[in-house]
């Protein structure tokens, strides 16, 4: 019996290279975002949560004097070390470890982000604890993520979608309680967006190598879904849809 630590570890440590090359997470505004926020600070030093297939620390890393690029996955880690060296950002270093579990000391960053990783944390709350903690005063919490719909018949559609195509899926989260959540850690709510991202499925679930059983079972889940539903998603015929996106900026008082 592998731990959700164990299975995700597993399920990104065979897909890391893909997710280096996905143009879903390689593109995008937020990156922009990001860049800004850490430029923001002289000599910023920067933690990228869950870092994945790198691209938030690579966004960053022009503009600051050290990134840290943490993640529970060894293999995603080698990857991202990799295509630093080779674009030549050399102020990227990788760490490996648990979000929930910081082993960096108070007030060390200036900058923490996490971009596409939170909803598979286990333990939400006390990663968000942890990242105030290596927060400096005056520094920034950014959080770009895939999120939940308010609507609670939508919800139950797409995370029931979600963990079919990734078995490592904790929980999309909606943005009222993503600004909840990190109000409690005592960090300010400065700014927050949201925004559809289209996922493109046979890339989407090619991308985590989801199993033909699974990919048959969203492709039902779709086709029984209600018309609401459909509609707030714009299912496509080729099971495309569009998922709610948001960033939250918090800073640290």
């Amino acid at each position: 019996m592998r731990s959700h630590n164990e299975v995700i570890s597993e399920q990104f440590g065979t897909t890391a290279a893909s997710y280096l090359t996905s143009a879903v997470h390689a593109q995008g505004a937020d990156l922009q975002d990001l860049a800004a926020y850490a430029a923001a600070y002289p000599q910023a030093r920067v933690l990228d949560l869950g870092c994945g297939g790198g691209h938030a620390s690579f966004a960053t890393a022009p503009v600051a004097a050290q990134v840290v690029a943490y993640d529970l996955s060894a293999q995603m880690l080698e990857v991202v070390r990799a295509a630093a060296v080779e674009r030549k950002l050399s102020n990227i270093e990788v760490q490996q470890g648990s979000a929930d579990r910081l082993p960096f000391a108070d007030a060390s960053f200036d900058v923490v982000c996490t971009r596409f990783s939170a909803h598979h944390w286990r333990n939400l709350p006390q990663a968000l604890r942890e990242a105030a903690r290596v927060l400096k005063q005056g520094g920034r919490f950014v959080v770009i993520d895939t999120a939940a719909p308010a609507d609670v018949l939508a919800d139950t559609y797409v995370q029931g979608i979600e963990l079919l195509r990734d078995t490592s899926h904790v929980r999309n989260v909606s943005l009222s309680s993503w600004k909840k959540l990190i109000a409690q850690t005592g960090l300010q709510i400065e700014f927050s967006k949201s925004w559809k991202l289209t996922l493109e499925f046979s890339s989407w679930v090619a991308r985590m190598r989801t199993s033909p059983e699974h990919i048959a079972a969203i492709k039902s889940l779709w086709r029984a879904a209600p018309a609401e539903v459909r509609t707030y998603f714009n299912v496509a015929e080729d099971y495309s849809f569009d998922i709610d996106t948001v960033l939250v900026e918090a800073i640290k008082k």
